[in-house]
């Protein structure tokens, strides 16, 4: 019996959830080729985000990469922006894990104006950190910062952490 992509998507979702990843990426490939093949290129997309989350658990980072790539272009036509930003986002992740520091930076920034286009600022605010992160392991501690600065601008309902943070940033402008 040969599943439905859907019930691949399923599947995949549920060995994630059980931290099987290469089961999981395994299940959101076909679901992918699945949904590819009924010309339902944004399910199709999707499949492909999630294959890439699931191949960089796995530790699969030029896997991940590959899986990801060109989704985001998918979800610009569609004029989808968060699921644009998401998959830009799932890029910077594998280029990060790939040590192309500044790429993965690229990646994130973009995501991030994505983010902030669409409304989304819990999101934007995450990706900001991601490439807050990416600065200040490679030296860049004043950029770095201003990148934090932004992020914890961004965030829609800081925590006490967080504001206590966003204080002390402020002496660095």
């Amino acid at each position: 019996m040969t599943l439905e992509p859907a019930q691949l998507a399923e599947q995949g979702k549920q060995a994630f959830r059980n931290k099987q990843f290469d089961e999981a990426a395994e299940l959101f490939r076909q679901a992918a080729e699945g949904f590819s093949l009924g010309r339902a290129g944004l399910l199709a997309a999707e499949m492909k985000n999630n294959l890439s989350v699931a191949l960089l658990q796995a530790g699969k980072a030029q896997e991940s990469l590959d899986a990801a790539m060109g989704t985001d272009s998918i979800f610009a036509e569609a004029k989808d922006i968060t699921s644009q930003g998401m998959a830009l986002g799932n890029q910077a992740a594998a280029l990060e894990a790939l040590n192309r520091f500044d790429e993965a930076i690229a990646a994130y920034e973009r995501s991030a104006e994505l983010f902030a286009e669409a409304g989304e600022g819990d999101l934007r605010s995450m990706v900001m950190k991601s490439a807050a992160a990416i600065k200040l392991k490679t030296g860049k501690v004043t950029e770095s910062a201003f990148k934090m600065m932004g992020s914890l601008d961004a965030k829609e309902n800081p925590g006490f952490f967080e504001r206590i943070l966003k204080f002390f940033l402020r002496f660095i402008k």
